[in-house]
Parts: C-alpha cells; sequence; structure tokens
C-alpha cells in the first residue's frame, strides 16, 4: 500500500533525507523511529504529498504521488504532529467541513463523522469548540480527521503526543484493531508504544534508513549481548572474577534488583559470536572460585538499546528543514 524507492530531500547544501526505500503493506503497523533531526517529518509529509522529494518515487495505493497526487491523497488519511485544526470550530462542525473536502459522499457523511469521532473518542465533545478543548483532546480530533473516509493507508505523526496514559492506552487499542484492515505508518518517539502495537519498524538516523525488520529482529541487531547472574558471595569478587572472563565485554551490578540476602545479581555483556560459551566460562569461573550460582538467565536486548546503537552519533539538535 506504501511504497517507497530511493526516497531523497534536499534543502540547498543539506541533506534531510537520502535514499530512503521501503514498503508497507495492508494489515501491518509499521513504526518509523529516530532521533530528532532525523528525517522522520520530512519523510512524512512527502509520503502525504505535503512536500515534494528531491528525487525517488512514492507510491500510496499503487498510485505514484507525483503523477497522480489526487488519487493517491483519497487513499490515505495523515496526521501531522501538530494537527492545524481551526479553534472557533466545534468539533463536529470541523469533522463535517472535512468530510466535505475528502469528498465522502453525502448519503455516508453524517454515519462517518459519527464513526470517526467514536473511534478517535471525541463524541463526548462533538459540540464544545475546538478552541476550549485541552491538546490531549485536539490531538484526538486530528486522528478523528485522518479516520474519515475509512482510507486504506494511515500515516500517523506522533499520535499520542499530549495524552494521557488512559488515552494512550485508547489509541494504541484503536490502532491494533484498524491494523488488520489498513496500512498504518507511526512516527513515534516513545519505544514502548513500537513494542505494543507496531508489527515491524523501521530506523532512520541522519536521513537514511539504517534498519528495517520486526520488533525480534531488530533486538537481535544489538552487537552486545548478555546473562543474569545470581551468585552467592561477596560482590567485588564476584565481579573480579566476571571481568577476568574472556569475552565479556562489561560487567555489573544488576540495578533495582532485590536478590535474597547473601546473594547477589550480576549483568555480564558479551558480543553475539561465541554468546552461550561465554556465559557458560563465566558460569565455570564463579563455582571454580567456589561461589554458588543460583541462577543464570539470558538478558533480551531491549528496543531502547538497539535505538541507541544504532542512531548512536546522530545530532539531536540538527534542524530538519523545518520538520
Amino acid at each position: 500500500m506504501i511504497e517507497v524507492e530511493r526516497l531523497s530531500k534536499s534543502y540547498g547544501a543539506f541533506r534531510a533525507v537520502t535514499d530512503v526505500s521501503f514498503h508497507v503493506e495492508r494489515g501491518e503497523v509499521v513504526g518509523f523511529l529516530g532521533p530528532n533531526g532525523a528525517g522522520k517529518s520530512t519523510t512524512l509529509r512527502m509520503l502525504a504529498g505535503f512536500l515534494g522529494p528531491t528525487a525517488g518515487r512514492i507510491r500510496v495505493g499503487g498510485h505514484d504521488i507525483a503523477e497522480e497526487p489526487l488519487l493517491a491523497r483519497q487513499k490515505l488519511g495523515y496526521m501531522p504532529e501538530t494537527s492545524p485544526l481551526y479553534p472557533e470550530m466545534r468539533v463536529r462542525e470541523y469533522l463535517t467541513f472535512r468530510a466535505e473536502l475528502k469528498r465522502v459522499p453525502r448519503r455516508v457523511r453524517k454515519d462517518e463523522v459519527e464513526r470517526a469521532a467514536a473511534d478517535a473518542r471525541v463524541d463526548d465533545v462533538a459540540e464544545v469548540l475546538i478552541g476550549h478543548l485541552s491538546k490531549g483532546y485536539r490531538q484526538r480530533v486530528g486522528l478523528a480527521d485522518a479516520l474519515l473516509g475509512a482510507p486504506p493507508v494511515l500515516i500517523l505523526d506522533e499520535p499520542t503526543a499530549g495524552l494521557d496514559p488512559n488515552q494512550i492506552r485508547e489509541v494504541r487499542s484503536l490502532i491494533k484493531r484498524r491494523g488488520s484492515e489498513h496500512a498504518i505508518l507511526i512516527s513515534t518517539h516513545i519505544l514502548s508504544e513500537v513494542e505494543a502495537t507496531c508489527t515491524r519498524a523501521l530506523v532512520i538516523a541522519r536521513g537514511r534508513l539504517v534498519a528495517s525488520g520486526t520488533i525480534d529482529e531488530l533486538r537481535d541487531l544489538r552487537r552486545a549481548q548478555g546473562a543474569r547472574i545470581t551468585v552467592r558471595g561477596d560482590e567485588k569478587r564476584a565481579l573480579e572474577i566476571v571481568r577476568g572472563v574472556r569475552g565479556v565485554e562489561r560487567a555489573s551490578v544488576e540495578s533495582g534488583s532485590a536478590p535474597p540476602p547473601g546473594t547477589v545479581v550480576l549483568a555480564i555483556e558479551h558480543g553475539a559470536e561465541g554468546g552461550p560459551e561465554v556465559t557458560e566460562d563465566v558460569v565455570a569461573a564463579l563455582v571454580k572460585a567456589g561461589m554458588g550460582v543460583r541462577e543464570v538467565a539470558a538478558r533480551a536486548a531491549s528496543l531502547e538499546q538497539v535505538f541507541s546503537e544504532l542512531t548512536r552519533g546522530e545530532n539531536e539538535g540538527e534542524s530538519e528543514g523545518g520538520a
């Protein structure tokens, strides 16, 4: 439903996006991750047809967005990070106006407005002026706008920004429900949101796509892997032994854990190659030193750790050409 081929965008000498290619199919919810200034919003604006690419090709619902812009836009619902709402309009009035602009047939327009308002949980403020709404409610009005007409493609830029925890759960639930019917691309800074709602993720850094895959596939990209080992004995002595084992890249006492009295929980990291063997060597060294090993468990890499490694060196303050 979304096909992006070698997409690039330049602002003078500054290259905001460079040679990015990916696709999103119906039934997928794909997270679009990257630090500030990485090129996320610029890419989404090009997908939505608000920015023209310097090079590359975009197809939405089978239509080239440069050659058939109206047909392509009819296939997508776009929610920008800050929705350009009209504060002097009431919620139902605004959504009706937007449905008319989107050419939703008159015979179903009223029902479509009610459905989108209910899905975005703004039906209870349908007669309230948008200017009187909280930031969270305004964000959800923007989401209702994107849902109007049931477009097969949804592009959502920070859809949960400004929402409270209950509202975030509602939006996540909505995205999951819609995920089987639509192709959904979500840009977000909240990594737990990607883990909770997305089937795949794309990671962009310095304007380039640096990784793509399922959440588990991205976790496997983390260069350092490790184990969690609970031992009886002196903390300092245990760390000395573990750090002396070949293949151990880092060892520390795991913070936040509350082991049984007389024990310590060690967090070790080692390279992907020979990982299990390194853990076995650590256990053998501890046992040889007379330290009882109570428990050994693999440490799964978090998406946050993978994200940090993939985007290391990104200039957080770099401009994205207004994105």
